[in-house]
């Protein structure tokens, strides 16, 4: 009966080996560790008043369902890591010393370790457990696309001055535009384009100068953005002119169409002239941030 009963040396008690592992702080018990106290209760159990055959049972039955859930815990983990391949992810991590790392991309695919998640983003690999946010693609698109900050401006013909448009974005990474095309539409849904010569762009300020309007009669408008990033984006509705006043000039004439035997005698069909002020065939300034629409 001695084996029943453990020793208590400096007020703890002389438990077996196995249950002298040290455990770090702020561990979890897992299934096994139940088990093990189980064996234990079991061991070293008041011989004259045992634990009932329904306490047990009712304890073995504990250990199954926290097993079960463990799995499904597991299982649904996974299964969720594996679903974030090809998504827009953000991770949080903090390294050894206290080190604090964020990164985002797109998860290329997610290896296990030992059990454990990880999601690769630009070939280097973070913890499922240190995912903070994940994105749709398309929303992650749409924030790196070219974009025009909603406005409205008014021109005074009889004190007329450069229209400024602020807030304007040419996109980010490999969704930036190079260069920008004006266009001015009326409430007829009439489009003008702004001869490049009158608009400069600098740290995301469309300047257009007075002079490209000043044939325009007073009314509202819309001034539309053709960007040339990959989605060729357009925004004709962000920013509204206000034009009042009596024109002081007369409109300018329509560029005329180059002639057949320009080009061997063949239809020209849609092909438009730009303005000059080095401009080259694609419409584009020399400094490459305007565009004829």
């Amino acid at each position: 009966m001695s084996d029943l009963i453990a020793n208590v040396i400096d007020g703890k008690v002389d438990s077996p080996s196995s249950l002298q592992e040290e455990r770090k702080v702020g561990s979890q018990l897992g299934k096994d560790d139940f088990l093990l106290l189980l064996v234990t209760q079991m061991k070293y159990q008041d011989p004259l008043e045992p634990t009932s055959n329904t306490e047990y049972v009712a304890q073995l039955a504990q250990f199954t369902e926290l097993e079960y859930m463990q799995n499904m815990t597991d299982v649904t983990q996974h299964t969720s890591a594996f679903s974030l391949v090809g998504r827009y992810v953000y991770v949080s991590s903090t390294g050894e010393g206290g080190h604090h790392e964020e990164a985002e991309g797109v998860v290329d695919f997610v290896n296990m370790k030992n059990g454990e998640a990880f999601v690769s983003i630009n070939g280097t690999e973070y913890s499922y457990d240190d995912i903070v946010k994940v994105i749709d693609s398309s929303y992650v698109i749409m924030q790196k696309l070219p974009s025009v900050k909603e406005q409205e401006i008014k021109f005074l013909h009889h004190d007329p001055q450069n229209i400024v448009i602020n807030g304007v974005s040419l996109g980010e990474d490999e969704f930036k535009a190079g260069s920008i095309g004006i266009g001015i539409v009326d409430a007829k849904g009439e489009t003008t384009t702004i001869d490049p010569k009158y608009v400069s762009f600098k740290d995301g300020v469309v300047t257009i100068n007075k002079d490209a309007v000043a044939w325009m009669d007073a009314g509202t408008y819309n001034i539309a953005f053709v960007f040339d990033d990959p989605n060729k984006t357009v925004s004709y509705e962000d920013v509204t002119l206000v034009i009042k006043g009596i024109a002081t000039a007369e409109k300018p004439p329509k560029p005329e169409k180059p002639d057949d035997s320009t080009n061997g005698g063949e239809d020209s069909g849609d092909s438009t002239t730009t303005g000059g002020n080095g401009t080259d065939n694609n419409g584009s300034t020399e400094d490459g941030k305007t565009l004829a629409v």
